[in-house]
């Protein structure tokens, strides 16, 4: 509740109240996976003990990964867990403010309306400022990235879909990048979205400021599966596992690209393995029926209204024969309307 008010509802993808969609574009999930050998890893953790509590070696072994200082990696429980930790952070500063994108992730506002904070429409007005890169619901390169960056302020990537991004990645700088707290979630691009765990570079310098961040953290923020799938994603037969899955989801995106606008819908640019388009919906029913309608069918497709675009569904790339199923329900919505 804020000042009486309820929330608003936070609307995800994946499995809902009907359980798991047969064919379920709603999520980002890399449609390759799930990578085998980090299947493996997670199933074989010893889920009888806890982990290390200061993650000693899952630490040392993203750092090295990164080529950064063991002490700029932070763990967490996911990037939602972070998303609220860091703002949690930012709502302790005086007169704290936070700037998001136009379209972006609903839990970015949700943090800021549970910790109270306003959201302005100017990041230098911001003590914590949010980007995504590529963006979500878009998929799309972040713009002016550089123009985000203060030293007075919190700036986070989100890059949770970095790993996943089909097109040409962006030339930011070293020094850019380094002055931002980097989120990364890898279940996404192991198709292991099961699985809660994430972790962040921190910039060089920041040692207070991860203390901090690490003192608002739960203990055992991550589990030994989660640690598992986070080991694997180091690991150099897993990166090559996804780099041999960028040009399948390629393939995949341009045939469900020209299947979607065979249906007459309008899609939009993305440079990742997902994209947004708006239904050419049938006389007499609304997006929200016809959504209701294809999960019928074992199809969800992700509203984007939470997202700031309504009329709009995101796609995440799916193999032929879910394509095909989305064709086919379809054309029995548009029949039957």
């Amino acid at each position: 509740m804020e000042d009486g008010k309820t929330f608003p509802a936070r609307s995800h993808g994946g499995a809902d109240g009907e359980g798991v969609p047969l064919h379920d574009f709603s999520t980002n999930s890399n449609a390759c996976g799930p990578c085998p050998q980090a299947l493996l890893a997670v199933q074989q953790a010893d889920a009888s003990a806890y982990p290390d509590s200061s993650y000693t070696g899952l630490r040392a072994q993203l750092a090295a990964f990164h080529g950064v200082p063991a002490q700029q990696v932070l763990l967490a429980g996911s990037a939602s867990e972070f998303i609220f930790r860091v703002t949690s952070l930012a709502a302790q500063r005086t007169g704290a403010a936070v700037w998001l994108p136009p379209y972006s992730y609903g839990d970015y506002a949700h943090a800021a309306r549970a910790w109270k904070l306003p959201v302005v429409a100017d990041p230098a007005q911001a003590q914590l400022r949010w980007a995504c890169d590529p963006s979500s619901p878009l998929g799309k390169g972040q713009a002016a990235l550089d123009q985000l960056i203060d030293s007075a302020a919190l700036c986070v990537l989100d890059r949770a879909y970095e790993p996943l991004r089909l097109g040409d990645a962006p030339a930011w700088r070293a020094e850019v990048l380094q002055q931002f707290w980097q989120l990364w979630t890898p279940n996404k691009a192991l198709g292991l979205t099961g699985v809660r765990a994430a972790y962040v570079v921190a910039p060089p310098g920041s040692e207070d400021l991860v203390a901090q961040l690490e003192s608002l953290a739960p203990s055992w923020p991550v589990g030994a599966h989660g640690v598992a799938m986070l080991q694997a994603w180091a690991l150099p037969t897993v990166q090559a596992w996804l780099a041999g899955c960028l040009p399948v989801l390629h393939e995949w995106k341009s045939r469900q690209i020209a299947l979607c606008e065979a249906l007459g819908w309008t899609c939009l640019p993305s440079e990742a393995n997902f994209f947004c388009a708006q239904p050419a919906l049938p006389k007499g029913t609304s997006l929200q029926d016809a959504l209701v309608q294809l999960r019928r069918h074992g199809i969800k497709l992700r509203d984007t209204t939470s997202f700031g675009l309504p009329g709009h569904v995101r796609l995440g790339v799916m193999p032929p024969a879910a394509q095909d199923a989305l064709h086919n329900a379809w054309q029995h919505i548009e029949a039957d309307s």
